[in-house]
Formats: C-alpha cells, structure tokens, sequence
C-alpha cells in the first residue's frame, strides 16, 4: 500500500490551501443536496414541506454522530500514517468502517421500531405525520448506505486526498437531483411516489457513494483483508470513539443551542423568525471556508504530529488561524457591500431583510474569533484531545450564547440575542487559542506514539 506521508512536506501554507479547496466543494455539495430535495418537495405542497421540517431534528442528529466518527477516524488514521504504520492505518480505516455499519444499523432498527413514537412527540400529527413516516421509513432502512461512505471519505481525507470525497459528494448530489424528480413525480413508466420517492433517491444516491468509496479503499491498499481479532476490533472503536464521540457531542450543540435561541427570537414575531432563518442560512455560507479550513487542519496535524515533526504543526496552526481570522474579516467587510443583496436573495419582506441586516451588523464581526475558534477545536481533535473540543463548544452555546441571549433580550431587545453571539464568538476564540498554547507547549516535550495501539496518543485529556 501507498500511504506518504504527503502532508509532512512542502509549504505549509499552499498545503492547507490545497487541502481546503475540495472541502469547500464537498460542503456546497451537502448544501446543494438539501436544497435540491427542498425544492422538490415543496411542489407537492405545504404538508409534505412541513414533513421535511419534522426530519430535520432526527437527520442533523444522526448526521452529526457520523461526522464525529469521521472526525475520529481521520485523527487516528493520520497520525498512522505519519507515523508509517500501514497495518495501523488498514485496522483503523476497517474498523472504522465496521463501526460506522454497527451504529448506522442499530439506529436504523431503533427508527424503524419506534419512529411514530418520536415525531408524534416531536409534534407531527395527522397527515403531516403519515407524510414523515412515509420518508423515515426508507430513509432509516438506508441508514447504513449514508453513514458508511462517510466513514470511508474520513480515512481518504487522512491520507491527504480531500478530492476524491469532493467528488464522491458531488456524484451523490447529480444522481440525487436526477433521481429527485423521477421519482418524487413519475415519468413514463416510473410511478410518482412523492415522499417516498424522495427517500429512495437519497438512499440510492448515497448507495452509489458506498460503493465508489469502498472501490477508491480498496485500490488504494487501505481496505485490504487484515487479521485482527474481536478484541482488536473494540480497542480500534475504542480510540475513534475516544476522539469520535466528544466530537459528535460537539455537531449536536449546535443545533440544539440554536433550537433553544429560536425560541427567544419567536417572541419578537414571525418577521424575526423568518429573518433569524435567512441569517443563520447566510452564515452557513459565509464560514464554510472557516470550516474547510478547520477540517484541512486535522489530517495536516494527525501526519505531522505522527510523523514527530511537531515544529511543522505549530506552524500550521498558525498559518490556520490567520487564515480563518482573516476570511472572517473578509466575511464582516463583504457583507457592508452586498449584505442586503444577499438577504433579499432569500426574502424580500422589508421587515424580514431589516432583522437580517441587523444580525449582520452585530454577529459578523465576530466571525474573526469564530475563525480562531474553530481552528483551535479542530486542532485539539487532531491531537486526540477531543473533550477539550466539546468543553469549549459547550461554554460558547450554554454557558455564553443561551444564557446572555435570555438577558440581552430583556435589555436591549433582538439586538441583545445578536450582541449574545458576539460575546460567545469573541470570548471563545480567545479563550480556545490560549488554552491550545497552554495545551501544545506541554505536549511539545512527550515523545510521539512509535505504534498503532500506544494508549498515550489517544488519551482524551491530560491533568
């Protein structure tokens, strides 16, 4: 197998550049991916587009136990290969794969078993209700063709090639744009069958992704036949999940601090909400490059720091957050010239487009902090310090953004949420650098991992 170290030379800068650029692509890929089965559905009607609403809690929550186990399996996988160790990185791709099979599974039959159960108390009822199941029940049985390829685009991104998952992400998308109306509204001999329909396309869709991933693995020497035993299995789970499962704690904070801020905003009207919505759907935009940037990082540092070139990792980090600092600057400056022309692209309500921009004026000038944040949290999941991660998301949202929203509200209005994200952006980037340096200084003088299996490199916190 063919597994350089590709990321431990060459600049530093043009590197995360290069690593960043596909990740950009893969994340409009997923937004596209919603907006396409958005668009559709919403031809059928009101009730079908409020079915796809009652999902969303369910689809973000299992989304983002994958994502966490993606985020583990490219830490360890990384830092194997940094470190050389090809049985190491073929254990831990194939138990990551193993896993991701294990828990898409039981998630599956938990939905299939008690799904009316959850959205009747999520609050769909009557037809709305059918119509959600209708969805679910496809969309659960598939469960494993969507969170597997995840899984394998990880152990891809590990060793450096973040192009291939950009193009497994936009394949998924074009056969799902295909499949979306065919079978959402029938053509020929294909009988419409609405929801249903819709399900089928996205499982298929992402079928397709399994299959190209498992293909890519598989020629590339990674997912090869590799003897290990049961309890080699579990101890391979165990150091993804140790990085994996904080790191999905931290997805899910997001969108249930955001349920809980919707909630303060509803008290101002529906004009508030509706603008609260296009705000948050501008924002996903303009901090993808922050993301990308922040997801770069972690390959980047896994094979550095596994490689023992720990000089090159601060390095990176640096260069990471002047990077993510400064798009985020470039974010707040853009959106004083065309940030109108971009809320009105959504809405063009007076009262809607006046909410939006006074999120923007507050709420962007932070994503300079935002930047710096996201670089620290993606830092300490590539060096397997995933709980320091998920403290620091949960201090931004529970202790900073909820709280503050709650006061700021009775002291100064809508205004007041927004000046709550400030604060919780700002203090939080700060606070994530320095106690990163803190962190880093202390772990400059350990002596890297020499093995696959070495407990020290996949301890979640240190004393």
């Amino acid at each position: 197998m063919q597994h350089e170290a590709r990321l431990t030379e060459g600049p530093v800068a043009r590197t995360l550049m290069k690593l960043s650029a596909p990740m950009v692509v893969a994340m409009f890929a997923m937004v596209g991916f919603n907006i396409v089965d958005t668009f559709y559905l919403g031809r059928l009607g009101t009730e079908p587009l409020a079915a796809m609403g009652f999902t969303l809690p369910v689809v973000m929550a299992v989304n983002s136990i994958s994502l966490g186990i993606g985020v583990g399996t490219t830490a360890v996988v990384s830092q194997a290969i940094g470190r050389r160790d090809t049985e190491g990185v073929r254990r831990v791709a194939l138990a990551s794969l193993l896993l991701g099979f294990a828990v898409s599974s039981t998630m599956a039959i938990a939905g299939l078993l008690g799904g009316r159960t959850l959205f009747v108390a999520l609050g769909a009822e009557g037809r709305v209700l059918e119509h959600v199941l209708e969805y679910m029940s496809v969309w659960f049985f598939g469960l494993p063709f969507i969170v597997i390829p995840q899984n394998g685009n990880s152990s891809l991104r590990a060793t450096g090639d973040t192009q291939t998952p950009a193009k497994i992400m936009l394949t998924v998308l074009g056969v799902n744009a295909v499949l979306d109306p065919l079978l959402i509204f029938g053509w020929g001999p294909v009988p419409a069958m609405g929801m249903r329909g819709a399900a089928i396309a996205t499982v298929f869709s992402q079928a397709c992704a399994m299959v190209v991933a498992l293909i890519v693995l598989n020629r590339r020497g990674i997912l090869v036949r590799v003897q290990m035993t049961f309890t080699e299995v579990l101890a391979a789970w165990r150091r993804v999940l140790k990085v994996g499962l904080p790191a999905a704690i931290t997805q899910l904070i997001a969108p249930i601090s955001t349920a809980l801020i919707t909630a303060i905003v509803a008290g101002y009207g529906v004009a508030a909400v509706a603008g609260f919505g296009v705000a948050t759907r501008l924002e996903s935009f303009a901090v993808m490059v922050i993301n990308a940037i922040g997801a770069a990082l972690v390959p980047f540092v896994g094979q550095n720091w596994g490689a023992g070139k720990k000089a090159r990792v601060s390095r990176a980090i640096k260069t990471a957050l002047v990077m993510t600092a400064g798009w985020g600057t470039v974010v707040w400056l853009l959106s004083l010239v065309v940030g109108r022309q971009a809320a009105m692209i959504f809405n063009d309500s007076p009262e809607v487009i006046d909410v939006v921009m006074s999120f923007m004026a507050i709420v962007f000038p932070s994503y300079a902090f935002l930047g710096m944040l996201v670089t620290t949290l993606n830092a300490f999941n590539a060096l397997h310090r995933a709980m320091r991660s998920m403290v620091l998301s949960a201090i931004r949202m529970f202790v900073l953004y909820v709280p503050l929203a709650y006061a700021g509200s009775v002291l100064l209005g809508l205004n007041g949420v927004w000046w709550a994200a400030f604060i919780g952006n700002a203090l939080t980037g700060v606070i994530g650098v320095l106690w990163f340096r803190h962190l880093f200084h202390r772990m400059e003088t350990e002596p890297p991992p020499t093995a696959w299996d070495t407990d020290a490199e996949y301890e979640v916190i240190t004393a």
